[in-house]
């Protein structure tokens, strides 16, 4: 009974919630209890909020009794610990936080309580999100579900490995160059970055404040659609977020994508793209254009620029954004003989190697003298990256690449290499500077490990990015794929640091 429970969707787990042949505390207790069988070796979760979620599952409980429910009333969710939480610490994964409790839920958060849904933890990430492995935690190395000994991507790869495992039905990551979409692929799950400004950021714990959105793991789709829906919308406490209307992107998936046009861009098709990778991925869009798409190649020339720009603006912001952790309002605290020495044993002492990396990338691209050099100039081609995009759409609906050039690599792998580790994000990162919707849906197998699809669109048109991904899910399948766990294989080194 826990294995089916813990393998349903969210639209399959609403109709048996709404026919009361499940109850959301059933529901509830199988995740939690899958949770603490599958933690020891996954660490997926930095905390568990089993007492939260039973008391939420007994109001979802009430609500579904009462006739009140929503569509995620009594669903498992886990939200990735960079959103504020007044029920459970707000860590980031750094020691600069570690107890932290925020005074306020994120608006993400808040929304998700309005419609009774189940909150089962907070999961692990790459501190302050800075990451592509979730290796940079300050707490302990997340595993991927597929195979132990690899990463699930990052910085959102708790998030990613606790959906794939079936600890939580949906999970909330964010995505600041890939952060999502990546982890997705990585885990075979389904991950949705949204159009800059389609959800509030107000809650989140900035990184790089003009980059980072959040957005929805799930296993289909279609449960994708449905979180995406809860979540979006103007937010008065968040000035970057848009007055557009919400559409209903489940009804968006019931259409087909015979006649639709999907571009595929030539600079794409680069040196260092694992093989087997590229066949999967050739094979996923060879589907498309079987399903009744028109395959266009279109051009986007400042592509290649888009990686140094973004290592350029996004420490950049993240200098800014990190400065308020000084050791005076909250969090860690050092106190020393000075003022200048509390700042710099608590900062010293609270952020990892690879914030302080990025602090002083950041620090130095906005120094004087270095500022227009770098930082402008960063913004200026930053222009030209999106104004590529938006040519580009004038000729198609969507354009199709790989999510990631390979597959998940193995734990400690690429910990002592800072460019090999930036490289994973370079085919996911031009969406975040152009601010354009993407999606990561599971495309084949390479190696044993998930191969995905990165799918984007243009601005606030994720319906029809979703759509053709529902196309393609539904056609080839893969999403039904579910990994093996098998526990045997786990290595004990790693599981902290």
């Amino acid at each position: 009974m826990t294995a089916e429970l813990t393998n349903l969707s969210a639209i399959e787990a609403r109709r048996r919630l709404d026919r009361r042949e499940v109850s959301a505390i059933e529901l509830t207790e199988a995740h939690l209890e899958r949770i603490e069988r599958l933690e020891p070796h996954l660490h997926a979760f930095i905390t568990v909020m089993a007492d939260v979620a039973r008391a939420q599952a007994r109001e979802a409980d009430r609500r579904i009794a009462a006739g009140e429910a929503t569509a995620l009333t009594g669903i498992p969710i886990a939200l990735k610990d960079i959103l504020c939480t007044v029920d459970a610490p707000t860590t980031a994964a750094s020691k600069i936080l570690r107890n932290y409790q925020s005074p306020y839920d994120a608006t993400v958060v808040r929304r998700l309580r309005e419609q009774g849904a189940v909150f089962v933890g907070k999961t692990n990430t790459d501190e302050f999100a800075m990451g592509s492995s979730t290796e940079n935690s300050a707490f302990f190395v997340t595993r991927n579900p597929w195979d132990l000994n690899r990463v699930p991507g990052g910085s959102s790869g708790g998030s990613a490995a606790a959906v794939a495992a079936g600890e939580a039905i949906l999970a909330l990551g964010s995505d600041t160059g890939g952060s999502i979409r990546q982890p997705a692929g990585f885990c075979g799950v389904v991950g949705v970055k949204p159009t800059y400004g389609r959800v509030s950021r107000y809650g989140l714990l900035a990184f790089a404040s003009s980059l980072d959105q959040i957005g929805p793991f799930a296993r289909s789709v279609a449960d994708a659609a449905v979180l995406l829906e809860a979540i979006s919308g103007r937010d008065p406490n968040d000035s970057t977020s848009v007055d557009l209307p919400v559409p209903s992107y489940v009804d968006a998936l019931e259409q087909d994508i015979r006649g639709m046009r999907i571009g595929i861009a030539r600079e794409y098709q680069i040196e260092g793209v694992d093989p087997e990778v590229e066949r999967v991925v050739q094979a996923a869009i060879a589907e498309l254009e079987r399903l009744g798409a028109e395959l266009v190649e279109v051009s986007l020339p400042h592509t290649s620029y888009a990686l140094a720009t973004y290592y350029i603006i996004a420490p950049a912001e993240a200098s800014a954004n990190l400065a308020r952790y000084d050791g005076v309002k909250y969090g860690l605290s050092i106190q020393e003989d000075t003022l200048l020495e509390d700042y710099l044993q608590t900062r010293g002492q609270g952020f990892g190697p690879e914030v302080k990396r990025r602090i002083m990338l950041g620090t130095y691209a906005l120094s004087s003298g270095y500022y227009d050099a770098y930082y402008v100039k960063a913004q200026k081609v930053r222009t030209l990256i999106k104004r590529d995009f938006d040519e580009a759409f004038q000729k198609v609906d969507v354009i199709a690449t790989p999510t990631s050039p390979t597959v998940a690599f193995g734990i400690g792998e690429r910990v002592d290499d800072p460019i090999q580790m930036y490289l994973a994000d370079i085919f996911t990162i031009p969406a975040n500077m152009a601010g354009i919707p993407g999606v990561a849906i599971p495309c084949g197998f390479a190696h044993g490990m998930p191969v995905s699809l990165q799918l984007l669109g243009r601005a606030f048109d994720e319906a029809t990015v979703l759509r053709v991904a529902h196309a393609y899910e539904q056609a080839a399948g893969w999403s039904e794929r579910r990994p093996p766990l098998d526990m045997a294989r786990a290595d004990a080194s790693g599981d902290t640091k």
